[in-house]
């Protein structure tokens, strides 16, 4: 582990329908191996053109309104240019436009310094692959 900066891969299985998937537990995780009481910066990315971050309240149907706000933004239709994969699939590119690929957020201590109500989340939108990469960095 260095002493200013480390990193994790989570392998994340999303599945094959539309998900906001809880991450903070990892985040977390990886935290107290990382950043050991420290300061600085957790950086989350995901390596994917059809996914992205998020910092919202899940678990109160907040989550479920993400996606339905995303629907009504992105239907899942014939409109886009971009045509392969599933109907509708051009719409999961320009998903991160909205939701980005990624969130740097503070860490005190070694702990995410989050709001009550916050946590962190990958969006997921495109039904064609389940399987995700998300990048933990730690800048102490």
């Amino acid at each position: 582990m260095s002493d200013v900066f480390t990193t994790r891969v989570l392998h994340i299985t999303s599945g094959s329908t539309e998900r906001v998937v809880d991450i903070t537990g990892d985040c977390a995780s990886f935290l107290r191996e990382a950043a050991a009481g420290r300061d600085g910066l957790l950086n989350v990315f995901v390596p994917h053109a059809t996914a992205g971050i998020a910092v919202l309240e899940t678990g109160a149907g907040s989550d479920d309104d993400l996606l339905a706000a995303l629907h009504t933004l992105l239907p899942a239709d014939d409109r886009w240019q971009h045509r392969h994969g599933s109907p509708g699939h051009g719409r999961d590119h320009v998903l991160p436009a909205l939701v980005p690929p990624h969130a740097t957020l503070p860490v005190l201590d070694g702990r995410l310094e989050l709001g009550t109500w916050q946590s962190v989340c990958l969006v997921d939108t495109n039904k064609d692959n389940p399987e995700r990469k998300v990048r933990l960095s730690f800048l102490g």
